[in-house]
């Protein structure tokens, strides 16, 4: 008997799949944007007189980069949802530029405020870009490249300090501006060539007053975070506006409840997983700065007040591979988390971390201690990051990517930040004066390494507590043979085929193997009828399949369909011909 056919169409031309250049190219531009978080520590003492203004305000410089990337990575990241992740990418990437070339040709503080201001907005890329490989990349290529895109943060930061510690010391400091301008037109050129648009979009309007509100909140929690041990912290300015921020989020949040199509879905945001993921990628974040506070100082104090008496591009060249380990360990995580999943990846991460730290607490009298630390912190590191997109997607669907890998982004800068606040104000509480110059200590060198152990020790016990590995929208993870697990990981990627395997007579079949074939006859997903004989399949990206079914008693079939590529699942019953073979 004929096997009969099912076909859903669409109108909309499938795209092409994503060149083997898109990984690099998209990992290239988080490079590039992390960089203006470390641009300037190789004359971040010297800004007051670069600038000629107070200590006080000079600090401005690096918190405006941190108030606009904390504002800018969620908002983007919906935006990317809504409208298209690449041309939010290279909208984020063209507003660094800009930033980078207003900050290059001033001195004046107000303006190189503005400029770096700018070039803050640029944070939005990270998400942006593991949004549209989750769109468009198939499934063995997937788990490698959002480890590499998420570990980019660091790997940029990480190489960003020896090229700027050389630039700064053997030419103008606003040659630093203008190397991140180029860095960014490249990134545009290279995007723009060869990164195709998603086909996904989120139904709905930008919600502009969350917007607002939700920037406003962070503005207020951060500034006092940012600038508390210049005020006080029990100063009433900072007192002040931590209690603003506290009112203006709550009333945020619950107008983001009454929201169709609100900026941050915060029912989804408060399920188990992504919020115990988004807390414990605070902590990640306080862990990674850290070192980055630490070890360059450690590195130049001069060796008569316990440093290691190290030149500027020689400390940055020890740091350096930090960002060169969490680089190496994208391939790495990919293979872990395949087979023991991102909870375990991240829980193997953290552990590292910890004893990278711990090590590091006796590992401070030698240069070559310190790349040692940082070559630990840095696997670590590395398999932290590279978990945190992963269960992230995993727990949303896929039209939320952009804004909730955004969230988890900005939950990370949140960490950086509270990290940068406590690590200076433990340092500068343990400081000892030297010709009336306060010089760091090297018990507040351990005192801060301890802290970021406790943080690591905090994001562990999180980490535990994270729902254990079952299938999900992340086409990383293998596929599974347990038919209700398959059957749950179609509701959460809600992006797919589903429907029932049935026989001749219209009765449902039980234990029916249904594979999913591509365009190019290569197997693009697999799964097993439940008992009432229902399927589901995600699939990697729109166009055409064929959807072939087998099970004991029947005749195979193969029936062809096509995916729009949207966020909903095409219904698509397969009706198996009679009991053609044997039993």
């Amino acid at each position: 008997m004929e096997a009969p056919f099912m076909t859903q169409t669409t109108s909309v031309r499938p795209p092409g799949r994503a060149g083997g250049a898109v990984v690099p190219v998209l990992a290239f531009a988080g490079i590039v944007v992390a960089v203006m978080q470390t641009l300037l520590v190789p004359v971040i003492k010297d800004l007051p007189q670069l600038l000629h203004t107070a200590p006080s305000d000079a600090t401005w410089v690096l918190t405006s980069t941190l108030l606009s990337g904390a504002v800018a990575t969620p908002i983007m990241g919906r935006l990317g949802d809504l409208f298209g992740k690449r041309r939010m990418l290279v909208v984020s990437l063209a507003v660094m530029v800009v930033g980078a070339l207003v900050s290059a040709f001033t001195n004046d503080l107000l303006v190189m405020i503005a400029g770096r201001t700018l070039q803050g907005f640029a944070m939005g890329a990270i998400p942006l870009g593991i949004g549209l490989m989750r769109d468009m990349l198939p499934r063995e290529r997937l788990g490698s490249a959002m480890a590499l895109m998420s570990s980019s943060i660091g790997v940029g930061g990480g190489l960003a300090l020896p090229a700027a510690a050389l630039v700064a010391q053997h030419a103008d400091w606003h040659a630093l501006y203008l190397g991140a301008a180029a860095l960014g037109v490249l990134a545009i050129g290279l995007t723009l060539a060869v990164v195709p648009e998603s086909p996904v979009r989120a139904k709905g309007t930008f919600d502009l007053p969350g917007a607002l509100g939700l920037s406003a909140g962070l503005v207020l929690f951060l500034l006092p975070v940012s600038k508390g041990s210049d005020w006080g912290w029990t100063s009433g300015t900072t007192l002040g506006l931590f209690g603003a921020a506290a009112v203006v989020l709550l009333l945020w949040g619950l107008m983001e409840l009454r929201v169709s199509a609100p900026l941050v879905d915060l029912r989804t945001t408060a399920r188990r997983e992504v919020l115990l993921t988004n807390l414990a990628s605070i902590m990640v974040g306080v862990s990674f700065f850290v070192v980055s506070l630490v070890l360059p100082q450690l590195l130049q104090l001069p060796t008569a007040s316990d440093g290691l008496g190290q030149s500027m591009v020689v400390a940055g060249l020890c740091v350096a591979p930090l960002g060169l380990t969490m680089m190496f360990t994208a391939p790495v995580y990919a293979r872990l988390s395949a087979r023991y999943g991102p909870k375990v990846t991240l829980i193997v991460g953290l552990l590292v971390i910890a004893a990278g730290y711990g090590g590091g607490l006796g590992l401070m009298s030698a240069a070559w201690q310190t790349v040692l630390t940082s070559v630990v912190l840095g696997a670590g590191i590395g398999l932290a990051y590279s978990s945190l997109p992963a269960l992230i997607i995993g727990a949303v669907p896929a039209s939320e990517t952009g804004a909730a890998n955004g969230l988890n982004t900005l939950m990370r800068s949140i960490g950086t930040s509270v990290s940068s606040a406590v690590i200076g104000m433990v340092l500068a509480n343990t400081s000892h004066v030297a010709g009336g110059v306060a010089v760091p200590t090297l018990h507040g060198f351990r005192l801060s390494f301890g802290i970021a152990t406790a943080a690591v020790a905090v994001g562990l016990l999180l980490a535990l507590f994270l729902p254990g590995r079952r299938p999900s929208a992340h086409p990383q993870l293998r596929a599974s043979s347990e038919e209700e697990a398959n059957l749950e990981r179609a509701e959460e990627a809600l992006r797919g085929f589903r429907g029932r395997v049935l026989d001749a007579s219209g009765a449902p079949v039980a234990r029916a193997r249904v594979t999913l074939i591509d365009r190019h006859g290569r197997k693009a997903g697999a799964t097993v009828s439940a008992t009432d004989g229902s399927y589901a399949l995600a699939v990697p990206a729109r166009g055409p399949y064929v959807l072939a079914a087998r099970a004991p008693g029947h005749g195979p079939l193969a029936s062809p369909a096509t995916h729009p590529g949207d966020t909903h699942s095409v219904a698509l019953d397969l009706s198996l011909p009679g009991e053609t073979i044997p039993a």
